[in-house]
């Protein structure tokens, strides 16, 4: 047994401690800086750089120098504050495939104490006007190809790649545009002695991000990350990936260099490739959208050596392994990051059997956790078929009991609550919420089914959450319920996900017509569509006469997922 500073006695095999119940990471704690006045954009920009090159876009081969960087990030937060007014607690939003302008501004915001929140580019003008009508942003930035989908909201916009003067779009869709970012960025020259930038204090436990997550009540919720929250985040991924050692191990001539294919809007793509790994002067190549062949093309001409992928991207480079290694070099790279779903044992063994110079590596974590909870860091920890890997460092961990609210140990499976200093703040606007997520001495509950094993690795069997995984994307069935129950012909509704190799799992809807309707499938589906993201499309409908409910009133999903398995009857 080992013994903690504060006399805990943990297990350590395990990390699980009897006389409370709680696990406790097996890896080494993470160093934070004291609890004084700092943002995460000054945190990461005092730090070392290991090499010339911040972000490359592979779209057209653009880099962007660290120095270049920090020279934007100033201009464009002096431009913020001082001509346009932005102050801390503002919202800013940004609705932006990934590209260089969108760390910019996150950057940039975050320095001045302002909230930075992050719309998904394929959501509807629907989806993103509850998102708008819930933070209330200040300005929002966005392209002039994204910027119809801001009609009507009456937020002044500032155009990425973009010039007012050809910007017809403008009057046609009734924006509120005030300039550009390539206008903002002009005032480096343009300062005079009355042109003062205000800037607040900014404290760790401000507010740094707000994020939208999919919830199980049909309405997404605002995630209030800290500064704090961000720079813990940044510190795990800094020691996870060893890159201080890493760069040391080159004689100090060679950093790392990871492909960007995580969308920047995500808590991940957000707080590691938008921020985070910056501090560890790592070279970021960016995408703005996922395209196999030509992500294939970047690792290749930038030599990547760090690729996070979600489950099917690994499953379609086993299954055309052959193909690729003749097409492509992919000899530069090291170490591909899985997430969004464990991977099972033919998986890992079909990639290392065909990439065998490449570790698989995992993890596990939510937006409310900024994406922190749990992870494999090599080979080995992979190896364990199914697990999500061993607890993030400095994060402890309790399995519960959801029906009597009973602490459990080792090998036993409740939900998962989490601690830790990147637990968020809480939601935004919503204390019953945040209440019901965040008990008062600071546990998450997340929500999801899971078990830790003797020797300290999580495995996630189910979610309490009933979240569908497509393609990486969470898609909450109670929304697409409370949708299809605005259709006229529609009498009751219940969404289930469908296992699928290719995408992991896809939306299915059991419908209830109304007496006399011969509403079809396709009808069904298209209804959907017009109103949804193209991640959240209904995939497959089948009817049925009443939706099965407990006493409660509560969908019994599982019943309908084992009759969509089964082919029998209800």
């Amino acid at each position: 047994m080992e013994q903690h500073s504060n006399n805990i006695i943990v297990d350590p095999r395990s990390g699980f401690c009897n006389s409370n119940s709680t696990f406790y990471s097996k890896r080494p704690s993470i160093p934070l800086p004291p609890n004084a006045s700092l943002d995460i954009t000054t945190f990461i920009s005092s730090r070392p750089h290991r090499t010339t090159t911040a972000f490359i876009d592979a779209s057209n081969g653009r880099h962007l120098s660290y120095s270049d960087l920090w020279s934007a990030v100033d201009s464009l937060s002096f431009s913020l504050s001082s001509k346009w007014g932005v102050r801390k607690g503002h919202v800013i939003l940004i609705l932006s495939p990934n590209s260089l302008s969108f760390p910019l501004v996150c950057l940039s915001v975050m320095s001045l104490g302002a909230l930075i929140t992050t719309a998904n580019p394929l959501n509807t003008t629907r989806e993103i006007a509850k998102q708008i009508a819930d933070s209330k942003p200040f300005l929002a930035f966005t392209t002039p190809e994204l910027s119809p989908k801001l009609a009507g909201s009456d937020v002044p916009i500032v155009l990425l790649n973009g010039e007012l003067e050809k910007a017809s779009f403008v009057n046609n869709n009734n924006l509120k545009v005030l300039t550009t970012l390539e206008d903002m960025l002009a005032v480096k020259g343009q300062r005079n002695e009355e042109s003062v930038r205000v800037k607040e204090r900014v404290c760790q436990n401000d507010a740094a991000a707000l994020l939208y997550s999919s919830g199980t009540t049909g309405a997404s919720k605002g995630v209030i990350s800290s500064h704090r929250n961000m720079i813990a985040m940044v510190q795990t991924v800094i020691g996870r990936f060893k890159l201080d050692d890493e760069y040391q191990r080159s004689g100090g001539s060679q950093g790392s260099t990871f492909i960007c294919t995580v969308p920047m809007f995500h808590i991940y793509g957000l707080v590691a490739f938008a921020t985070g790994l910056l501090a560890a002067g790592a070279t970021i190549v960016i995408l703005p959208k996922f395209e196999m062949n030509d992500l294939l093309l970047a690792i290749s001409k930038y030599k990547v050596s760090y690729f996070p992928l979600v489950p099917p991207i690994l499953v379609a480079m086993v299954n055309h392994a052959d193909q690729i290694k003749k097409n492509y070099d992919l000899s530069s790279l090291r170490h591909v990051l899985s997430g969004g779903a464990p991977l099972g044992k033919e998986v890992i063994e079909g990639f290392v059997e065909k990439f065998p110079n490449v570790v698989i590596m995992q993890g596990y974590g939510l937006t409310e956790s900024t994406a922190i909870g749990a992870s494999t860091d090599c080979l080995e920890e992979s190896r364990r078929y199914g697990t999500a890997g061993l607890i993030s460092p400095s994060i402890e961990a309790k399995i519960v009991d959801p029906e009597t609210g009973n602490v459990l140990g080792v090998n036993q499976t409740g939900e998962l609550w989490l601690r830790g200093h990147t637990v968020m703040k809480g939601y935004f606007n919503n204390q019953e919420a945040t209440v019901s997520t965040l008990t008062s001495d600071g546990w998450l509950k997340t929500g999801d089914v899971c078990y830790i094993d003797e020797d300290g690795f999580l495995f996630v069997v189910d979610r309490l959450k009933e979240l569908i995984k497509y393609k990486g994307y969470q898609v909450p069935p109670a929304e697409l319920e409370a949708l299809l129950l605005t259709h006229p012909e529609i009498a009751d509704a219940a969404v289930i996900p469908v296992p699928d190799k290719n995408v992991g799992q896809f939306p299915m809807a059991y419908v209830v017509r109304k007496a006399g309707s011969s509403l079809s499938e396709n009808e069904i589906m298209d209804f959907v569509t017009k109103q949804v993201a193209p991640y959240k499309r209904i995939r497959r409908v089948a009817f049925i006469d009443s939706v099965p409910k407990n006493a409660s009133g509560k969908i019994l999903r599982k019943d309908l997922i084992k009759l969509a398995t089964s082919g029998s009857k209800l």
